[in-house]
């Protein structure tokens, strides 16, 4: 009797739950699940739990058995990790361990959690643990790039991936906004930064979305395992970008639509590319262009043309250029036996295409059938390659006509087989096959029907006549056909040139921005590097529109330059094109010309509106302020009357209030305006920031100074702020218009902080009113805005209006935020100074 074999020990199942940013609830939900498992009969233990002080996760420890932190010291320093060895004694059924990227300090028995929680697995211990996407290290440089924040724990992929249960924590950014603000997430003093940085909207809604991603991606993976374990064959695509090649044929609809359904599938871009061929093989009339590109725009895909004679060559590189990752292409109308000498443009595509992934797409124009195009170019290499072969077979096949039917035949019918064959050949190759046709013919001809026969001799002059008569007829019949191959090529090309500059035309009189866009077309459709419109001043050469890498500066430094006028020209850069595409490219010139005069005039048309916009502007402000010029004005005028009054006496006291009356309406009066000269000055584009280092904190106080009210508001601005790049003149109004209007129209007390993040520093004004409605942050900004036009605030509501326009003519961005709980957050972004501005 065999001894039993022992089974190998069982290995623990890992369970992680993955959130988008710390806070969002990982560990509170790992905590539920292992008192739910507690519940349920199951042995848990908490190994090492984080709660970061937040009161309702310490809760859900209440009841777990906690094994004791393990306490080690480093450079003078205590520090607790998890007690690995305690774990593996008490060796319960799961065990709770938060944290799964933290790095343990130097001296422990692995440098990683991880690896702490490898060994719990492998000594058959269940393990719950968590993990925030930024610390997956393939998408650690992207949360980088996306939050300005670098990331020093990270954990491999593959130790996620081998997790037994994956489960997605998500919350919308609004919702862990709040509970960042109410102090559940990070101490009050962390709270700002925090909001201003690492937790923009922008940059959770990003972090979600990658979060969101890579546990699909997972999903695919275990999708794919389980197709594998139960012998699923049907294809699964990925999300990749698809190309859908269309060359003219009627299939192209039946292409596009189907391209379609592989993109919407792979959740996937889809790009439609045409493929524009002088010699005639292919081509597109306008209509069927406008139909297909409105195909395409009604599919969600973007349209594209490039031009080549080589198809496979030219769908290839725009398809590397584009990284692509799939094509696709129908299948061959050609009949078998044209396919034994040319495969097809899908069959060249496949061969080709190396890791680009090929759909060869049936319909109802595939295989059997003669294809109409090769009447309509008879020189193409298919056409000359079978006239070669004819010009061997047609010769012999007449031939062997001639040795069977010999005897009710005569020679002149034989010479007639020869001819015909002679002129078969002409019509199918042109003139090359149709002169060796015509030598063979003759050669066969005197051979096997002319006597003597089986000699090649000439004795009499007829068979001279004959032999002439072939070459001649040969030559005439080919010539012929060439003739019709040039027209034709021609033909096409000339189709393929009016497409072009019908596409030229449309982009010139539709898009606002016609020269970039334009020229983006000309480099497009003739594979260039780049493309500039240069134009000469002052004795000296400069680019005034530009597309592509490494734009030339000047005629000389370009593969092709195209003159449009003396002093501009179209310069390209990439290859050198034949000579028979500068017809285009002279065309497309002159409508690069075109376009440009025309943004000239736009532009002069604009700033024609400019001006007479500033001016209804200050007519505006003529109109608006009379009340507001007056109001402070009579109160002035009032208390100096009473002051100057001799038949008044006035008390010490009252003195005094009547000389702060005139004071704070003598505030007013200046704030209005400077507002009203701010304004002015940004209607008529007159401002001119002199940038120099200048720090928050510094204006802050000097805008407070100048404040109605400034006692209600908390200057939290820490010394150690880097300096931003502004004009300290423009930076204090900034400031003192914003803290104005948060104390006029917000909730005291206001707040004032900064913090930086990435290259910029943020200045945040917080106050705690109404806040605005849904929708209303950038009308905020607009000039006689009251922030919900409550007229009997005082002031034109120019102060955002000013405070949004110094800020942008400082390089930064001014922006309205909801203040977590009620009110409203300003946010002024300046770069950080770098040492190259002014002194």
């Amino acid at each position: 009797m065999e001894p039993e074999t022992e089974s190998p020990p069982r290995r623990g199942e890992l369970r992680i739950y993955l959130g988008a940013a710390p806070g969002v609830g990982k560990t509170f939900a790992m905590l539920g699940e292992a008192r739910r498992r507690l519940e349920r009969g199951t042995d848990v233990v908490i190994g090492l739990v984080e709660t970061h002080g937040r009161k309702k996760t310490a809760e859900l420890l209440d009841g777990l058995e906690v094994v004791p932190r393990r306490t080690s010291e480093h450079r003078g320093r205590e520090f607790t990790e998890m007690d690995v060895d305690g774990l593996l004694a008490r060796k319960p059924e799961v065990a709770v361990v938060d944290e799964l990227a933290h790095t343990n300090v130097p001296g422990s028995r692995n440098e990683k959690r991880w690896q702490d929680v490898e060994e719990l697995l492998e000594a058959g211990i269940d393990v719950l643990s968590t993990v925030n996407v930024q610390h997956l290290q393939s998408l650690n440089d992207v949360v980088q790039r996306i939050t300005g924040a670098t990331q020093q724990e990270t954990v491999p992929d593959e130790v996620v991936r081998r997790a037994e249960q994956l489960e997605l924590v998500d919350i919308t950014p609004e919702a862990l906004r709040r509970r960042l603000a109410h102090g559940n997430v990070y101490p009050a003093d962390r709270i700002d930064a925090a909001l201003g940085n690492y937790f923009r909207p922008g940059n959770l809604t990003a972090l979600r979305e990658l979060a969101l991603l890579w546990v699909a991606d997972q999903v695919d993976v275990a999708l794919q395992r389980y197709r594998a374990e139960q012998k699923i064959t049907d294809t699964w695509e990925a999300r990749e970008r698809v190309v859908v090649s269309i060359t003219g044929g009627p299939e192209s609809e039946t292409l596009i639509r189907r391209g379609s359904r592989i993109a919407n599938r792979a959740g996937a871009e889809l790009l439609v590319l045409h493929i524009l061929r002088g010699d005639g093989l292919t081509g597109l009339g306008p209509t069927a262009v406008g139909r297909y590109r409105k195909l395409a725009d009604e599919l969600g895909a973007t349209f594209h043309t490039v031009v080549g004679d080589d198809v496979p060559s030219a769908l290839l590189d725009f398809a590397r250029g584009v990284n692509a990752t799939q094509l696709v292409v129908g299948t061959s109308r050609r009949s078998r036996v044209a396919r034994l000498f040319d495969e097809g443009i899908g069959a060249t595509v496949v061969q080709r295409s190396g890791p680009i992934d090929v759909h060869m797409v049936t319909h109802d124009e595939a295989g059997g059938r003669l294809r109409a195009r090769l009447n309509r170019s008879p020189l193409t290499p298919s056409r000359r390659l079978w006239g070669w072969l004819l010009s061997l077979a047609a010769p012999g096949v007449a031939t062997a006509l001639g040795l069977l039917l010999s005897e009710q035949v005569d020679f002149s019918t034989d010479v007639v087989g020869f001819v015909l064959a002679t002129v078969v050949v002409a019509l199918v190759g042109g003139l090359g096959p149709a002169l060796v046709a015509a030598a063979f013919s003759a050669g066969l001809l005197n051979w096997f029907f002319t006597e003597p026969r089986y000699q090649l001799t000439v004795q009499e002059p007829r068979n001279v006549i004959t032999l002439v008569a072939m070459i001649v007829v040969a030559i005439l019949v080919a010539a012929v056909v060439d003739s019709a191959a040039r027209r034709a090529t021609q033909a096409a090309r000339a189709r393929t040139e009016a497409q072009l500059l019908a596409s030229y035309a449309r982009t010139v009189l539709t898009h606002a921005q016609p020269v970039d866009r334009l020229l983006e077309k000309v480099r497009e459709n003739f594979g260039l590097t780049s493309v500039a419109l240069v134009e000469k001043k002052s004795g000296s050469w400069r680019r005034v529109a530009q597309t592509g890498l490494d734009p030339c500066t000047k005629p000389d430094d370009a593969d092709v330059d195209i003159p449009i006028t003396g002093d501009v020209h179209l310069v390209l850069r990439g290859r050198a094109l034949p000579a028979h595409d500068r017809g285009v490219l002279e065309a497309a010139a002159g409508q690069a010309l075109l376009a440009l005069r025309q943004q000239r005039m736009a532009a002069t048309a604009d700033e024609a509106q400019r001006k007479a916009e500033a001016t209804e502007l200050r007519t505006a402000l003529l109109s608006a302020v009379g009340h507001d010029l007056r109001t402070p004005l009579t109160s002035i005028k009032a208390a100096v009357g009473s002051l100057r009054a001799a038949d008044i006496q006035l008390s010490e006291e009252d003195t005094g209030e009547l000389l702060e009356a005139i004071e704070l309406s003598a505030d007013r009066l200046a704030g209005l305006v400077d507002n009203l000269l701010g304004s002015s000055r940004l209607a008529t584009g007159a401002v001119r920031p002199h940038l120099r280092a200048v720090g928050y904190d510094e204006v802050v106080a000097l805008a407070l100074s100048t404040v109605d009210g400034a006692a209600a508001v908390r200057a939290e601005v820490a010394d150690d702020v880097p300096w931003v790049e502004a004009d300290p003149g423009l930076l204090e109004r900034v400031v003192a218009n914003v803290v104005d209007n948060a104390l006029r129209h917000g909730s005291p007390p206001v707040s004032v902080r900064a913090s930086a993040h990435a290259s910029y520093v943020e200045l945040r004004i917080v106050d705690h009113g109404r806040g605005l409605k849904k929708g209303a942050a950038e009308s905020a900004f607009a000039p006689f805005q009251r922030l919900g036009d409550r007229s009997s605030a005082p002031g034109v509501g120019l102060g955002l209006s000013v405070a949004k326009g110094f800020t942008e003519a400082m390089g930064g961005t001014i922006r309205a935020e909801d203040t977590p709980g009620g009110g409203l957050t300003v946010v002024v972004s300046l770069p950080k100074w770098t040492g190259n501005g002014e002194t």
